[in-house]
């Protein structure tokens, strides 16, 4: 990254960071495509394997201590959680059910993926999917699946590590490196890979900026 790419770089972290340090809020949770709020904004989801760090994530993205809920008790999220971004409203975060190993009987899970599949093929608002990989273990066939509906669905998506603070340099290389090569066989996945720690507040700022750019466009730092 040249000088000026990296000037440019800090910019839009900066005025990414401004927005998310004014309103976020929780607006609601949906069971049920009935219940989603009006497709008025638009919308970045999150979605990973229970237990990969999302909570973390979005609170560390929002500057928040707990606005989405941590637990330690996989499969915790059963409903399309969505926040609401800027006053005036900007755009949407939506918390999505995480996948595979959710403890929860069989019609639940199912309920869940269809709730989500639903969601993902038919809002129009939705620009962007967040699709989070824990990168201790790197993808799994459930990643793998939910890459593979992202496809479909023809709804983009960027691949975070997280937890990146939990193992070593060279082994997050190897990791990073294989994952993105598997990335560039799918064609709704974003050349950009993110990693990051909410622990730590690694690559956070980066993925901050990328979430605005995504959701209100490159157009928008001009303006600040």
């Amino acid at each position: 990254m040249t000088p000026e790419q990296e000037r440019e770089q800090q910019h839009r972290e900066k005025l990414a960071s401004r927005l998310f340090s004014g309103r976020v809020d929780f607006l609601l949770s949906a069971p049920q495509l009935k219940f989603l709020p009006d497709p008025t904004v638009p919308e970045i989801a999150f979605c990973g394997r229970s237990n990969v760090g999302k909570s973390s994530l979005l609170n560390a993205l929002t500057g928040r201590k707990a606005i989405a809920r941590a637990s330690v008790t996989p499969g915790r999220t059963q409903e399309l959680n969505f926040f609401e971004v800027g006053d005036p409203l900007a755009f949407r975060l939506v918390d999505m059910p995480g996948y595979g190993f959710a403890k929860a009987p069989v019609k639940v899970v199912e309920r869940w993926k269809n709730l989500v599949k639903s969601y993902l093929r038919g809002r129009q608002v939705l620009a962007r999917n967040l699709v989070l990989v824990d990168s201790r273990h790197g993808l799994k066939d459930v990643d793998r699946e939910m890459m593979k509906m992202l496809d479909e669905a023809a709804v983009g998506y960027r691949i975070v590590l997280t937890k990146t603070d939990k193992i070593k340099a060279s082994t997050l290389d190897a990791v990073a490196a294989e994952v993105a090569e598997e990335a560039r066989k799918h064609p709704a996945a974003h050349p950009q890979m993110h990693l990051t720690s909410a622990e730590k507040g690694m690559g956070i700022a980066a993925l901050r900026a990328a979430v605005v750019e995504d959701a209100l466009g490159q157009e928008w730092f001009s303006k600040g």
